[in-house]
């Protein structure tokens, strides 16, 4: 059985017939939304992202973490306010990710949220620079029940890794790597599912095919190539590949850059999921990084009560109306297809 199709199988064992049912409702009442252009929204989110910290290691140069540069505090999920929102949750919500800024395993009671939420029946997922996987934590990590753990490895020689994951060391990353490929198969364990994150920028688009021969040789599940959001991109940028189908970007003849993508008027994600941060607040997507649309802090208000209110809804209104209007939404690229 390969690594994929274990995951799958795991990802759907998580689905109940409340979840489903949810999910169900989801689909159709954003059909209804677009069809009517008004938000209509039966189900509540079947994929929620919550922040364990804001904190990180290393100085990324397109991550607000590693600028030191976000405008929202910095700080730790606590441990009770992270068990309150996933007992409201955990009905209808099926995948979580806990991840949405920094690094979590600064958070040093990581791996006791996430066998909460194991414990709750929950798809759980995190992304990690994984420089703090060392023999201990690792094993720690597989015996929490962590489902999938995305690795950030955007170069296959320390020169290029260091390019962009600026202060950080390959070998950690490789080490790291091991010991959860050797805790895994010591303790005879399916999860978590190994996923090489290959973030395609100039500086490392030559090692596209070794970074897939470097995840066989450790033992890796799967390799993920991810495009690279720069934000400030019209004047073109050193990290933008010339790889077409890795770039999010197209050059205009005036020498200037925009997004390939259509900007439609409709956005799955809207529906589908959302983001907790550290301290509470409910934010739309994982676009919003320094939280200037919360919609309400879970810390005040529950998350069903904040899901479908006013400032919500009429959020909503305004993408199905002019996703344009919106800022952050002009520089994505996701959303628009419903399996997307």
């Amino acid at each position: 059985m390969t690594g994929n199709f274990r995951d799958g199988v795991n990802f759907f064992s998580k689905l109940t017939f409340r979840r489903a049912w949810n999910f169900l409702l989801l689909v159709i009442s954003y059909h209804i939304s677009r069809w009517l252009q008004k938000p209509i929204v039966w189900g509540k989110p079947f994929s929620i992202s919550i922040e364990p910290t804001t904190s990180c290691n290393l100085r990324c140069p397109e991550c607000p973490s590693g600028l030191r540069s976000f405008t929202r505090a910095t700080g730790m999920l606590e441990a009770s306010h992270f068990h309150q929102v996933v007992d409201q949750v955990s009905a209808h919500t099926w995948y979580l990710l806990m991840y949405f800024q920094g690094e979590p395993y600064l958070h040093k009671q990581f791996l006791d949220l996430v066998r909460y939420a194991h414990q709750k029946g929950l798809y759980v997922a995190t992304s990690t620079n994984a420089h703090y996987l060392d023999d201990e934590m690792a094993q720690k990590t597989v015996r929490s029940g962590l489902d999938r753990i995305i690795i950030s490895i955007d170069g296959t020689t320390q020169e290029t890794y260091e390019s962009y994951r600026v202060g950080g060391k390959l070998e950690k990353v490789l080490e790291g790597t091991r010991n959860l490929v050797k805790w895994k198969r010591d303790l005879k364990s399916s999860t978590p599912h190994i996923l090489f994150q290959f973030l395609v920028v100039k500086p490392n688009q030559h090692q596209i095919d070794e970074v897939y021969r470097l995840a066989e040789e450790l033992g890796v599940d799967e390799v993920g190539l991810k495009t690279a959001q720069i934000y400030d991109y019209k004047n073109g940028s050193a990290l933008m590949t010339d790889l077409d189908q890795y770039s999010r970007y197209t050059k205009n003849k005036d020498g200037t850059y925009s997004i390939k993508s259509k900007l439609l008027n409709q956005c799955w994600k809207m529906w589908h999921s959302a983001v907790i941060t550290w301290d509470g607040k409910v934010v739309p997507c994982c676009f919003d990084k320094d939280a200037h649309h919360s919609m309400g802090s879970t810390k005040e208000l529950s998350f069903s009560t904040i899901w479908k209110s006013t400032g919500y809804m009429n959020f909503r209104q305004q993408l199905l109306s002019s996703r344009t209007n919106i800022e952050m939404c002009r520089n994505c690229t996701e959303g628009t297809k419903i399996w997307a």
